[in-house]
């Protein structure tokens, strides 16, 4: 069977794409600080992986498991998210 890469939600992408920085800078990935408009790093900061002078994550350097952590937590979160909709208790 092939694999699809077919985007079913296009305005999805911007989210997801600044989620995974966000991520990224948690776990102390993003070197020089990660500055997004609007962004949530929040607990980055306090870990001192975000300096606010802007940076970035440089995926090529990054090994499988740090890369494969990242995308773990998204799933994680969004299935978090997933779930507490789907049982009343979160509003979009």
């Amino acid at each position: 069977m092939s694999r699809s890469n077919k985007v079913v939600v296009p305005n999805c992408k911007a989210v997801l794409n600044q989620m995974k920085y966000e991520i990224a800078a948690e776990f102390g990935l993003v070197t020089g600080g990660y500055s997004a408009a609007g962004a949530d790093t929040e607990f980055a900061g306090e870990l001192g992986a975000v300096s606010g002078q802007g940076g970035s994550v440089h995926w090529s350097g990054l090994s499988t498991r740090q890369a494969g952590s990242v995308g773990g937590e998204i799933t994680r979160r969004l299935v978090s998210q997933a779930e507490q909709v789907l049982n009343g208790g979160f509003q979009l």
